[in-house]
């Protein structure tokens, strides 16, 4: 997979904005792991959890990638509901 396949048509700015820089990270394997989620879950996350996406992104990537692979363990304050999430469409999208 090269990028997303799914149109950001019928999001508000907000959301086409993180789905853009989910997209973009950096190295091409956070753009692959927080991209695939944004299609799968950007629709239907809270502003909290929009909140909480957005302070992803002020994650180096290398530090991002060991805290989703399990290499390292993410700290208390990332290692949310949501984030657990992520880790486990990960982990189901390394399955597929």
């Amino acid at each position: 997979m090269s990028g997303t396949n799914q149109s950001s048509n019928g999001l508000d700015p907000r959301r086409r904005r993180l789905k853009f820089r989910l997209w973009h990270r950096g190295i091409r394997e956070m753009d692959l792991v927080l991209g695939g989620f944004a299609d799968a879950e950007l629709a239907g996350l809270t502003d909290a959890d929009l909140d909480e996406v957005e302070s992803w992104l002020d994650v180096p990537d290398q530090q991002m990638f060991a805290w989703v692979n399990g290499a390292e363990t993410p700290p208390a304050e990332v290692d949310t509901p949501l984030f657990q999430k992520l880790r486990t469409f990960h982990v189901q999208d390394l399955k597929d």
